[in-house]
């Protein structure tokens, strides 16, 4: 039998030295506390979760570990970031479970911060009357009248790839993490390149809106079948779990071929979709960015020494035509360079 999230959790008797962390569930009381150690000379890690923990969230605990003194674990499902028709009501839940498996990590977790609601605002005037006009994709925060009004979004990134079938749910990201990021006050946030674009856009928000927070990307952790580990995984069939195998294997295959000297893209791109198809998968989007590391020095070297419209015709040049026609066919833009590297 495959064992579950639960089966993998330590008992209290199964682990010695353990840390037991604080848990804070007022947003007032957290960011008390932060400032507090902070003023002793503590740097904090925040790594934001939404709960039921796997080996994929312990890695970024470990990772904010050798960054700063003291970490803190949110534990908050975002009703900003579903919409009405999502799995917001059945997205997987053990809180007890997860506080055992923060006491088994190493070195442990200061605070456990696991706010109810932070868009429920009660009968404050800032929250408003609860009345929204429902115009357009809406999230599960407006669907329940909460009367919160502000979004953060970060526009060009947001959108393409996931941001395709999920119009609600970068901005409402994007959006906790700014309400975590001024309440927790963190000088560090670990976030996993599993969810890659949500990574960048982050990184992106943080620079633009001058949040003194140096963002980390840390590494997949993948299931020993190859699976990327994450909470919704629990959900998975037998069956599908065989089909969401296929999604690593079409990577893998594309990487080969890429490392082998394929550089169209649509043919990489034709790859995983044939691959996926073929395990009985289904594809909301399939994308390939292929920027070759070989011509990375070259054009860093012209982003950091001209200006931007100089740099792109520079980097035009410096791309041999094969590259060029590979990467964007025969009718390219500087524009989609720019984008390339960007996001890169």
């Amino acid at each position: 039998m495959e064992k579950t999230h639960n089966s993998q959790i330590p008992t209290k008797s199964s682990h010695k030295n353990e840390k037991e962390p604080e848990i804070i569930t007022d947003k007032n009381q957290m960011r008390k506390w932060s400032r507090a150690m902070r003023s002793q000379g503590k740097t904090i890690g925040l790594v934001p979760t939404m709960g039921y923990l796997h080996e994929g969230h312990i890695s970024l605990i470990k990772e904010a570990h050798k960054l700063t003194n003291l970490i803190v674990v949110s534990i908050y499902v975002n009703p900003g970031q579903f919409s009405p028709t999502e799995d917001l009501s059945t997205y997987p839940s053990d809180f007890d479970g997860d506080i055992q498996r923060l006491m088994a990590v190493p070195g442990g977790v200061d605070v456990v911060f696991h706010p109810y609601n932070l868009y429920d605002y009660g009968n404050s005037s800032v929250g408003g009357d609860g009345e929204v006009e429902k115009k357009g994709a809406v999230s599960c925060v407006e669907e329940r009248g909460l009367g919160h009004e502000t979004w953060v979004r970060v526009e060009r990134l947001e959108k393409g790839m996931c941001g395709e079938s999920r119009p609600v749910f970068f901005r409402g990201v994007a959006t906790v993490v700014t309400k975590l990021f001024n309440i927790v006050e963190p000088d560090v946030a670990v976030f996993g390149k599993k969810d890659y674009q949500q990574w960048r856009i982050i990184q992106r928000m943080v620079q633009d809106l001058d949040f003194s927070i140096e963002v980390i990307g840390s590494d997949i952790v993948r299931e020993n079948d190859g699976l990327a580990m994450s909470s919704r995984n629990v959900h998975l069939s037998n069956e599908e779990r065989k089909k969401a195998l296929s999604i690593n294997r079409s990577l893998s295959r594309a990487k080969f071929a890429a490392e082998k000297g394929q550089v169209n893209s649509g043919e990489l791109r034709n790859m995983i979709i044939q691959e996926i198809n073929e395990a009985g998968g289904r594809i909301d989007y399939a994308e390939v960015s292929v920027f070759f590391k070989y011509y990375w020095d070259s054009v860093k070297f012209y982003f950091e020494n001209a200006k931007l419209l100089k740099s792109l015709k520079h980097i035009l040049l410096a791309l041999p035509p094969e590259i060029k026609r590979g990467i964007f066919g025969n009718n390219f833009h500087p524009i989609s360079l720019c984008n390339v590297v960007y996001i890169r």
